[in-house]
Order: structure tokens, then C-alpha cells, then sequence
């Protein structure tokens, strides 16, 4: 079933998260998304995550098709200007590829290549605009297509940004230039995302809260001090703190998270961060 038919018939929809290799070596990434096959709706494959270089998005969406699995091609706007954006675009229409995340991308110098020259020529929210410009037949500069590409967009989003207003009032923008579901960041705090979801609501696209697999209280400790609207409260990295099996304590929270806010959300996009393995347990666990 493809994506977008899979939120109109009401079932809670499933993503994980698949990041293609440094090097062209891609036996890891052909493990990975075996092991998520038949587990999950689409797996999401990312644009240099983390401004660090890999193989792109497009090659490793084209082997999940290979596989039988919907891929979900990310694009970032840092790396690339509206030609090279609007040229994937295209590109992935004509290899048949529909579903497209479009995100603004991480700066730089969060990555292995800090000298490199952002190009952030457009953001999500451009974008999005540019690929519906190319629904309709034109490009951005005006000049007619020849044959015209059809997309469901997604866009992402942070529920646990303080203040929650300008999230707010960037996710209604992403909406109308053409976002027709959303992923969230990783949510560790049920009710301040219930709070987010009474308000996005009115918004009318599905909903998927995002969950990112602890490792260790470490991990927590360094999200809440580097990722921006993401805070993993401090009962929660006690009891990570404590657990003996922190693999499977991961697997138990992240279940925990999942049916805490399934009735909230209409789906779950589980970024397992290397350990993709465990997301079939995530699911079993969440009695998914």
C-alpha cells in the first residue's frame, strides 16, 4: 500500500530511519533494511545526516525498491541550489519514487566537513513550494516541464521546542506550501506532545511522532544538551542509569513512548540510529 493511502484508510503507519554508507560498501545497509522489511510501511533514507558525507539518498531509495520496500527520500537544502534541488526532484519522480521529505538540513559545522560552504539557497519550506511548482508544470523559474512529476510530501517538526509558537507557525507554513504528513523530532515527553497535538490538529495532515532509541544515559545526557528541542526527562535517564541490559531497557522505553501516544498520533517514525536491528523488537514490544 502506498504511503499516502495508507493514512486515508486510518491505519497507524509505521517509518524507520536507514542512513546509506560512508564509502561504497553498502553491506550494512543492505542488512539493515532487510531486517526492517515487512516490519515497517516505508523507511525514510537520509540526505548526509548530520552534514556528514555519505552516499546519497537517491541510490539508497533505488535499492529499497529493488527490495519490494516504499522508500522515503529525504532532501536537505544545504548542499545543493534550486537547480541541483529541482533536478532530484525530477529525477526521483522518473525512478518512480513519490514520497519526499524535505527538510532544511543541518549547518556544516556539525559535520566531517565543517570548511565545506552551506548553500541553503532554499529552506523546507521553499522547497516544498518548488515541488508543487513542479506538480503544476513549471519550474521556478517560470519555464513549462516537459511531462510533470507527482510527489507526497512530508516535513518534519519539533514538539518539544520551547516556546511551541514559532514550531507552530513554521509547520502551518510547510502545510499550505504542500507538506501533507509530518515526522517529529524524537519525543520522550508524552504529555507535553499531547499539548503539541491538540494544537497542530487543526492543521488536517497525519501526524508521526518521532522515536529515537536510547543507547545509554550518556545518549540522553548529550541530546539534552545538543539537539534543540528534544530533553529526555531526568527519571527517565535514571532508569536507564540503572538498567543492567541497556539494549533492552532502550527497547522497553521506546515501546513504552509508543503506546503512550498512539491514540495521539497517526503513526510512529523510529530512528534507530545504527541499531536498526531492534526496531522489529520496538514494534513486537509496542504491540504494533
Amino acid at each position: 500500500m502506498k504511503l499516502r493511502d495508507a493514512f486515508k484508510s486510518g491505519k497507524f503507519v509505521i517509518t524507520a530511519e536507514c542512513g546509506p554508507a560512508k564509502g561504497t560498501d553498502m553491506t550494512q545497509f543492505k542488512s539493515d533494511i532487510e531486517v526492517l522489511k515487512d516490519k515497517v510501511d516505508a523507511i525514510n533514507i537520509t540526505d548526509q545526516q548530520s552534514a556528514v558525507m555519505r552516499v546519497g539518498s537517491l541510490a539508497g531509495c533505488i535499492m529499497l525498491m529493488e527490495k519490494g520496500i516504499q522508500p522515503i527520500m529525504q532532501m536537505t537544502c544545504r548542499d545543493r541550489n534550486r537547480i541541483a534541488l529541482q533536478s532530484d526532484l525530477l529525477s526521483a519522480a522518473v525512478l518512480g519514487i513519490e514520497n519526499v521529505l524535505c527538510l532544511t538540513g543541518d549547518d556544516v559545522s556539525l559535520g566531517d566537513h565543517p570548511q565545506a560552504r552551506a548553500v541553503f539557497d532554499l529552506d523546507s519550506v521553499s522547497l516544498l513550494m518548488a515541488a508543487r511548482q513542479l506538480e503544476q508544470g513549471t519550474d521556478l523559474a517560470g519555464k513549462e516541464l516537459k511531462g510533470t512529476p507527482k510527489y507526497f510530501l512530508g516535513a518534519c517538526t519539533t514538539p518539544g521546542a520551547n516556546p511551541i509558537g514559532p514550531q507552530l507557525i513554521k509547520l502551518e507554513k510547510k502545510v499550505k506550501a504542500g507538506a501533507e504528513f509530518i515526522q517529529t523530532q524524537a519525543v520522550y515527553e508524552p504529555a507535553k506532545f499531547a499539548k503539541f497535538m491538540k494544537e497542530a490538529g487543526q492543521f488536517g495532515v497525519p501526524v508521526m511522532v518521532g522515536i529515537v532509541l536510547l543507547r545509554s544515559a550518556g545518549m540522553a545526557k548529550f541530546m539534552n544538551k545538543n539537539v534543540a528541542g528534544i530533553h529526555v526527562p531526568d527519571e527517565m535517564i535514571e532508569e536507564m542509569d540503572k538498567a543492567e541490559d541497556k539494549g533492552k531497557k532502550g527497547i522497553e522505553i521506546a515501546a513504552r513512548l509508543i503506546k503512550e501516544m498512539k491514540d495521539m498520533c497517526q503513526g510512529v517514525h523510529i530512528m534507530a540510529i545504527g541499531m536498526e536491528h531492534k526496531v522489529p523488537d520496538i514494534i513486537k514490544e509496542a504491540g504494533l
